[in-house]
C-alpha cells in the first residue's frame, strides 16, 4: 500500500483500500482482495493496468486546455440531448437535500462514439460526440478516444476478477448478450479552487452513489475524494481516499449491487473542495441496452433469497443514470 493512505487530510481521516495488481500472476489473491473490498466499501486501486503513465498524462493536460478555454467557447459545446459535451458550474444536483447551488464542478461528458446514420445511433446514450475544433485543441479528440478504448479494456480485466469473486466463470460478464456492445462514458471533471463547506451547502459534488457496473477513476494529486463509512448513520462518518499516481480508483455502482443481491456495495461519496484546482477522469461502464439485470445465480440461496427490489429491468428502458462526480 501507498504511504499516503496513512495520512489525514483536514482532520479527516484516510481510507485504506486494496491495492490490485492487475499484471499478478497470483490471481486468487487479485479475487481475495477485490471480494473483500467489494464486501466492505466497494471501492479499491488497481495498478499496472495497461494504461501508460504518459497517456494518462496526455489526458490530463488536455483536459487542462479545454476547461482553460474562454467560457464562450466552452459553451459552443454544450452537453446536448445524448449527454456529450461540457457541463458548467452547477449543472449537475446530486443531493439536493443538503446542497444549495449545486456541484462546484465543471466537466465534459464523451460517450461511444456512433455515426447518426447508424441504427444503434437512436438507442439511449449512444450517438456522435461533441468535439473541440482541432485548430483549438489540437489532438485532442485523438487523446481521448484511446484512452476511452484503453478503459474499457481495464474494465473488462476488473470484471473477469469480479466474475471469480462472485463464484461465476471468468468470462461471465464478457458474453455477447451482456458485454458485447457496452454503454461506457468518460467524463472529464475540473474543481476550481472552492472550499467545500457542508454548513453552507457547498460541495465539489454531493454525496452519491453511481448508477452503473464499475467506475474507473484517475485523478491528480489534490485530495477530495471521500467515501461514506455508515450511510445510514447520524452523523455519517466521512474518509478520504487518497490519490495515487498511476492507478485508477475502482468502485462499483448500483447496478452491480442489485445484479450481486446486495452482496457486493455501491457506497456513497462526495468531492470536497479544499481551495485547490483539482481535476480527475471517470470512466463509466454498463453492459449493453438489452442486458436485463437480475440475481445472479450464486447471489442466492434459501438462507438468502433475491433481494425485493422490484422487477428485474432492462437497461434499454428509459431511465436518468447517474453519471456522478469523483
Amino acid at each position: 500500500m501507498n504511504d499516503a493512505n496513512a495520512i489525514d487530510v483536514a482532520g479527516v481521516p484516510a481510507s485504506t483500500l486494496n491495492l490490485i495488481d492487475l499484471s499478478s500472476s497470483d490471481i486468487q489473491r487479485s479475487v481475495s482482495l477485490l471480494k473483500q473490498a467489494c464486501l466492505d466499501s466497494g471501492f479499491f486501486y488497481v495498478i499496472n493496468h495497461g494504461v501508460s503513465q504518459d497517456l494518462m498524462e496526455e489526458v490530463f493536460a488536455q483536459s487542462r486546455r479545454f476547461f482553460g478555454l474562454p467560457s464562450s467557447e466552452k459553451m459552443k459545446l454544450l452537453r446536448n440531448e445524448k449527454h456529450r459535451g461540457y457541463t458548467p458550474l452547477f449543472d449537475q444536483l446530486l443531493d439536493p437535500a443538503n446542497q444549495i447551488n449545486g456541484d462546484y464542478k465543471e466537466g465534459y461528458y464523451i460517450g461511444v462514439e456512433v455515426p447518426e446514420d447508424d441504427p444503434r445511433a437512436q438507442k439511449p446514450h449512444f450517438g456522435p460526440n461533441l468535439w473541440p475544433s482541432e485548430d483549438i485543441l489540437p489532438r485532442w479528440r485523438q487523446a481521448m478516444e484511446k484512452f476511452a478504448s484503453q478503459a474499457l479494456d481495464v474494465v473488462k480485466v476488473v470484471a473477469r476478477i469480479i466474475a471469480l469473486a462472485l463464484d461465476l466463470e471468468a468470462d461471465f460478464f464478457d458474453k455477447p448478450e451482456i458485454f458485447g456492445d457496452p454503454i461506457t462514458t468518460m467524463r472529464l471533471l475540473y474543481y476550481e479552487g472552492r472550499v467545500s463547506d457542508p454548513s453552507k451547502g457547498i460541495y465539489g459534488a454531493g454525496a452519491h452513489s453511481d448508477f452503473g457496473f464499475i467506475t474507473l477513476l484517475a485523478t491528480d494529486d489534490v485530495p477530495g475524494l471521500q467515501i461514506c463509512k455508515n450511510k445510514d448513520a447520524k452523523p455519517q462518518t466521512w474518509e478520504y481516499v487518497q490519490p495515487m499516481r498511476g492507478a485508477f480508483i475502482v468502485n462499483l455502482g448500483d447496478m452491480l449491487e442489485r445484479w450481486s443481491n446486495c452482496i457486493f456495495r455501491s457506497t456513497l461519496h462526495r468531492v470536497m473542495g479544499n481551495g485547490q484546482e483539482r481535476y480527475s477522469i471517470a470512466f463509466f461502464s454498463e453492459p449493453n441496452h438489452d442486458c436485463v439485470i437480475e440475481c445472479l445465480p450464486t447471489c442466492m440461496s434459501e438462507e438468502n433469497p433475491p433481494k425485493d427490489l422490484g422487477a428485474a429491468f432492462n437497461i434499454a428502458t428509459p431511465l436518468v443514470i447517474r453519471h456522478g462526480a469523483n
